[in-house]
């Protein structure tokens, strides 16, 4: 049964500074300072280092908060919240991310934590996933803002997702419930970086589609990215639409196989890879009715991200704002 309600419950504003933001992806490191109401200023960014140690790319993630210790605002600064590529472990507040060798249970947490108090800021600090702090935005702000049960998906460099249950974020135990891109999709399929075989991710980040798009043959004009396949995806090139079509059937299969799970009535999937619009979104639609078959989600939709490259520091904002104690 669908359930929608018109005004779900915002993140808790007791503290009315601004939240420190820090995003951590495969490819990107960014910060901001996020107001109470969404609104993001002294944003930075800054490229995830790939060929490093540890501390190589925590030196990264220290820039970033030095940028940001810079702005007049920081001072009134009330709590911090850290979205990073999965796996996390949020009780320990370590991340072993599939898309960042170097960082295998790093204490991220503790970590960041201490650079915000080199800075002069003694501030509570928690840590979700990228999926889990998207889904926040998305539902505080965005496409599912209104929804009572979503399923929040980051197709990119990776894929990450998360859940949102009865209005409420639901991350488990350890933080990583909704990683839909460690789903088996394909019991023959290739292995992944997880240890796994034929995962969402092996078939429908970008990196996968760009690397299945090469082996069969296509030729990027300038760009061998996910976005260069997209590109010749929508001038007709037969390969490049067989890459989109491949990656759009295997969220097809695990978002349906979610909402069967748990019965969410929405999908929305952000992300690098969601740029593509159509490209993308047209062979999910078509797909996902051959695996979300059962009456109660067949009216099941999949729809864009509202709030594109922001989701991922608003949703760090907001996450911290409805996880820390008296947030």
């Amino acid at each position: 049964m669908t359930t929608h309600r018109p005004d779900p419950p915002a993140p808790r504003a007791a503290a009315t500074g601004p939240t420190v933001a820090i995003d951590i992806g495969g490819t990107k490191i960014a910060g901001a300072l996020v107001g109470p109401g969404g609104t993001m200023t002294a944003t930075v960014r800054r490229p995830t280092p790939r060929t490093t140690d540890a501390e190589g790319v925590m030196a990264a993630v220290a820039e970033v908060v030095a940028v940001l210790a810079a702005d007049p605002a920081w001072p009134s600064a009330v709590r911090c919240g850290i979205g990073s590529a999965g796996p996390v472990d949020t009780a320990r507040g370590t991340v072993s991310p599939v898309n960042i060798g170097a960082w295998r249970r790093f204490p991220v947490r503790d970590r960041v934590a201490a650079e915000l108090a080199r800075h002069g800021a003694t501030l509570p600090t928690v840590l979700v996933g990228d999926g889990v702090a998207m889904t926040a935005a998305e539902h505080w702000l965005g496409a599912a803002r209104g929804h009572a049960n979503a399923l929040c998906l980051v197709v990119s460099t990776g894929v990450g997702g998360g859940l949102v249950l009865d209005n409420r974020l639901h991350t488990g135990p350890t933080g990583n419930a909704g990683h839909i891109g460690h789903i088996s999709v394909d019991f023959d399929g290739e292995p992944c970086a997880c240890g796994g075989h034929g995962c969402v991710e092996s078939l429908a980040s970008g990196t996968a589609i760009a690397r299945w798009a090469l082996a069969h043959g296509w030729t990027p004009a300038d760009d061998p990215t996910a976005a260069g396949v997209a590109a010749s995806a929508r001038t007709g090139d037969p390969v490049a639409l067989a890459a989109f079509d491949r990656a759009g059937r295997a969220l097809a299969a695990a978002v349906a196989a979610t909402a069967t799970l748990v019965e969410t009535d929405i999908a929305v999937i952000g992300g690098g890879v969601a740029a593509a619009g159509e490209t993308l979104f047209g062979p999910v639609r078509a797909h996902l009715g051959r695996y979300a078959a059962l009456s109660f989600v067949q009216g099941l939709r999949v729809v864009p991200a509202a709030l594109g490259t922001d989701a991922g520091l608003i949703g760090a904002a907001a996450s911290a704002a409805v996880l820390l104690p008296g947030g």
